[in-house]
């Protein structure tokens, strides 16, 4: 698994203890993982990767993909525009770190088979979010 920096860098304590408990996600939910890397950038570059790749015009925080050619193996990239989380964090009156670790495990979980387009799905997607970072929390004071 890399950190990998386009035009953005993430300023985050403990990256590889985050990266450590990343891999441990795909442990604890059952899943092989190959190779992972996570490209920080701008939100002008994600938004260009939405456009190009998805079709969508918008800003996002996150875009993954599945680049796994073989069920038993777990291939991936993670986008992360670090503008978003910013942004993100200050509306929904959260740290920095905790918006990051959001969006970091928010990417695990979908190459993990979490998907996030229903309510019911995004309701899932939320409780396994909390849930990794209120772990990662308490391994991280012990």
């Amino acid at each position: 698994m890399s950190f990998n920096y386009d035009d953005r860098t993430l300023s985050l304590n403990h990256k590889r203890k985050i990266q450590s408990f990343i891999a441990s996600i795909f442990k604890k939910e059952k899943k092989v993982l190959n190779r992972l890397y996570y490209i920080f950038c701008s939100d002008e570059n994600l938004l260009q990767i939405n456009r190009s790749f998805l079709k969508h015009d918008f800003y996002t925080d996150i875009i993954t993909f599945d680049l796994s050619e073989v069920v038993a193996e777990t291939i991936g990239e993670v986008y992360i525009s670090i503008d978003r989380v910013k942004d993100n964090a200050a509306a929904m009156k959260v740290s920095f770190e905790e918006e990051a670790l959001r969006v970091l495990f928010h990417g695990a979980l979908h190459l993990c088979g979490y998907k996030d387009k229903k309510k019911e799905d995004i309701a899932v997607m939320r409780k396994k979010e909390d849930y990794y970072i209120t772990l990662y929390k308490s391994q991280r004071s012990t």
